[in-house]
């Protein structure tokens, strides 16, 4: 029935139920295109972005902090999770998408979008050793940040665990 696709629909791209408002609405309109104008009213909400976007993020391992034992914040790691949810609003191209992520600050250096969209790079856990630590320590633990940067890669936009690679 009407009602029950509607709240699919607002489920499905926003993550959201619709208000008795707005069911109301949809169950009084008699025109053959009132469920195009809702889809087209939810795909511009910033709330498609948000519900999608996160997607994404769980993807590519974003958190707002390093993770690790040092589990240190990272104030500005919020740029990253906006350009995503503003991409999937703005229904920015996949391959511009894919390009500014791994390499934003090559391909447009002088855009600020693009060189934010790099974050995806540094999402993943991350340590800071201390002084103490020996240079073939510290190699080591930057080879592994190298190693989750490329597994969430392949495994990101190949589906595929390419972690093995490594050894």
């Amino acid at each position: 029935d009407k009602a029950t696709l509607l709240r699919r629909v607002y489920l499905d791209l926003t993550g959201l139920p619709p208000t008795p408002e707005e069911v109301d609405e949809f169950l009084a309109d008699e025109t053959n295109d009132a469920y195009e104008r809702v889809v087209d009213r939810l795909l511009d909400s910033p709330r498609y972005g948000e519900r999608w976007g996160r997607h994404w993020l769980d993807l590519v391992r974003y958190a707002d902090s390093d993770g690790q034992e040092s589990d240190s914040d990272r104030p500005q790691a919020w740029r990253y999770r906006d350009f995503v949810i503003h991409a999937f609003n703005d229904d920015m191209p996949f391959d511009q998408f894919v390009r500014w992520q791994i390499a934003g600050d090559e391909y447009e250096p002088d855009n600020p979008q693009a060189i934010v969209a790099t974050g995806f790079l540094i999402g993943g856990t991350h340590s800071e050793l201390e002084s103490q630590f020996l240079e073939e320590e510290r190699l080591f633990n930057r080879y592994n940040e190298l190693d989750d940067v490329i597994s969430t890669l392949g495994t990101s936009l190949l589906g595929l665990t390419v972690g093995c690679a490594r050894c």
